[in-house]
């Protein structure tokens, strides 16, 4: 299969194309560079893989790499709310103009997996499940839900909605919860954690890739166009998180009476629908936060919050 990976030189782009490259597929990644390229370069001497920098805010730049494709995976976007808050005109360009401008110049028989967000459902009562009541609180919530109302507004796509990433990918970032918690643990010994009771999902960087992977393979045979991806046995609290760090790196923590998640994911969340279909995660949270630790005490990063 000839697969088209926007964003794919991105944090989870880079995990997901080298995994379909180890299935067998043929991978085109489209990508601004806008966070440099350096994951790209390993996978040149690959035949089946190629690339082409180009904005996907660019529609005829884009219709020239879409042709004779059979899928696309769409991760292009600007993640996480503190981004979309930094530049707001930009994330709405992106996010949802640059989404139609990928379904306007697709293949229209070609498969579309769009990588949506678990910050769609806004602040929640109870446990979300798919049909749960979409009610984004900040702007990246409220671009990714236009973004996704727009492409299962077309046949053959379907929409995954992803649990909080985390662990060491080819493009680190460090604006995520648990990476973020590490790196400070790590580098800095002290952290300020605020709303300690608020609870949400993680998922492991390469389970978001093997999500991916396995819907694309068992597209035909799906009977929803919407999956929640995760796990609940890696549903945690802030604290939580931070007393599993607090086993393997030595720290003071501060859990501050001030401070709001703009997203509000504070729930838990059923995941049974993409259970029902053959996946389930593969790393768990103590494999996960042992290799993220390891990783993050030998990198050098000269600017970790460089994408916030």
């Amino acid at each position: 299969m000839k697969v088209l990976v926007t964003g794919g030189a991105g944090y989870v782009g880079s995990v997901l194309v080298r995994q379909l490259l180890d299935s067998g597929h043929t991978v085109h990644v489209v990508d601004n560079l806008m966070f440099g390229g350096e994951t790209m370069l390993p996978l040149f001497i690959n035949p089946n893989f190629s690339f082409a920098k180009v904005d996907i805010c660019d529609r005829d730049a884009l219709a020239v790499e879409m042709e004779g494709v059979d899928a696309v995976v769409h991760l292009a976007a600007l993640v996480g709310y503190p981004l979309c808050k930094k530049m707001p005109a930009r994330a709405t360009q992106v996010n949802v103009g640059g989404t139609q401008n990928v379904l306007d110049t697709m293949p229209s028989d070609a498969r579309l997996i769009y990588a949506s967000t678990g910050s769609n459902y806004g602040e929640v009562t109870g446990v979300c499940t798919e049909d749960t009541p979409l009610n984004p609180l900040s702007l990246y919530g409220r671009v990714k839900t236009e973004a996704e109302n727009l492409c299962l507004s077309r046949d053959n796509s379907i929409a995954l909605r992803f649990a909080t990433a985390y662990g060491l990918s080819p493009r680190p970032r460090l604006d995520l919860m648990i990476n973020d918690f590490c790196w400070q643990a790590i580098h800095q010994r002290y952290l300020v954690v605020y709303e300690k009771h608020f609870r949400r999902t993680f998922i492991h960087v390469v389970d978001i890739a093997r999500a991916i992977n396995h819907m694309l393979e068992r597209f035909d045979d799906l009977e929803h166009t919407v999956f929640n991806v995760g796990h609940q046995s890696l549903n945690f609290t802030k604290e939580d998180i931070v007393k599993l760090i607090k086993q393997r790196v030595d720290f003071l923590v501060y859990f501050a009476e001030f401070g709001k998640d703009e997203d509000r994911r504070d729930y838990e969340v059923d995941y049974s629908r993409i259970r029902d279909v053959g996946f389930d995660v593969s790393i768990d949270i103590e494999t996960g936060l042992s290799e993220l630790i390891t990783g993050l005490k030998l990198l050098e990063i000269r600017n970790p919050y460089g994408n916030v």
